[in-house]
């Protein structure tokens, strides 16, 4: 009786047609589409906003006339006493003058604004 059932058992197993998995996608050929969908967002997130920033600060700096009231990256408070070719002098005091580079000038306040903040 035994032998019956394993020879029922292997005569199954040879007439089955075998079974094998249906392809899958290939889960390779989707990271090749992420890849520039990440690059995309990397631009539109962090790079594009930063080029518009640094474009704005070369606007700011060659509109910088004397007279502005700046703040500089460190927080100092001046007014343009004279503008060179890549430094402003700020005077941050009677009689105190001190001399940046233009890329320390954070901030312009215009005359109009610092006037009417004073009062």
């Amino acid at each position: 009786m035994m032998s019956s059932v394993y020879a029922l058992i292997a005569d199954a197993a040879v007439a089955a047609p075998a079974v094998t998995a249906a392809p899958a996608d290939n889960p390779a050929g989707q990271g090749w589409i992420m890849f520039p969908v990440i690059g995309v967002m990397f631009y539109f997130l962090l790079i594009r906003p930063q080029q518009r920033q640094r474009k704005e600060q070369e606007k700011r700096m060659a509109a910088l006339q004397k007279g502005d009231q700046v703040v500089t990256t460190a927080g100092i408070y001046g007014l343009v006493h004279h503008i060179k070719e890549r430094t402003v002098i700020l005077k941050v005091a009677e009689g105190t003058l001190i001399e940046f580079d233009k890329n320390a000038v954070s901030n312009v306040i215009k005359k109009d604004s610092a006037a009417t903040e004073s009062k």
